[in-house]
């Protein structure tokens, strides 16, 4: 049996790293206690990631890459079925990388990188949803007056981005937690979509509910 080679620190490190801030915040986790997680000394952390915002930045632009690759697939979405699958698939990125949302604010005043790459990111999320909204009125899956597909797309962006620090209000000590995760991603799949009911096509609007209520489960 061939033996697997070893993952390399650095990667490590992320990793650690991505699972300490996810649980805890990212201000409430410390270098010291990264390096004590991975039982490293704090000058072989130093030694791969200089300073925590290396680690933050590094974090980000492996969540940036994959947004773009998810989002690129706005246009293939048809009907209220691919918006569904489209959505879920989007929240379960924010999980994976859920220290970024639920400390927002925090960390865009702090990390440059973060203030202007996160502006592309929702300039990015939005032109994706509005080519969503195009596809799906292609295939008469809706009905939107051009007038109100900007202020529409917006509103979904803005579930989107902040949802989970809606959940995480809702219930601090439990809603970012990995056991919440399936409830919290379904309640925002469900309630960005629902900003389209007035716009969807009978029969789509009723495979919605059905969608909804086969998820009800997940709470309101």
């Amino acid at each position: 049996m061939v033996k697997k080679a070893p993952r390399r620190t650095a990667e490590r490190i992320l990793e650690v790293t991505l699972e300490l801030f996810n649980r805890f915040g990212e201000p409430n986790v410390s270098t010291t206690l990264i390096s004590a997680e991975l039982r490293i000394s704090p000058g072989n952390l130093y030694y791969h990631y200089p300073a925590k915002d290396e680690l933050i930045n590094t974090l980000f632009e492996r969540y940036e890459r994959a947004l773009g690759q998810l989002l690129g697939a706005a246009p293939g979405v048809r009907n209220v079925e691919d918006a569904w699958f489209f959505m879920h698939s989007l929240f379960e990125l924010i999980w994976q990388y859920r220290f970024l949302y639920r400390d927002l604010n925090d960390l865009l005043s702090k990390n440059r990188l973060l203030e202007t790459h996160f502006q592309t990111v929702l300039t990015d999320k939005t032109r994706a949803v509005r080519s969503l909204l195009a596809s799906m009125e292609r295939s008469r899956a809706l009905k939107m007056d051009a007038r109100e597909v900007g202020p529409t797309a917006t509103s979904m962006v803005v579930v989107l981005t902040y949802w989970l620090s809606f959940e995480y209000v809702r219930d601090p000590r439990r809603a970012l937690e990995p056991e919440s995760a399936q409830a919290a991603l379904m309640r925002g799949a469900h309630h960005v979509l629902n900003l389209l009911m007035p716009y969807l096509q009978a029969e789509q609007r009723q495979h919605l509910l059905a969608l909804a209520q086969a998820y009800q489960g997940a709470g309101d």
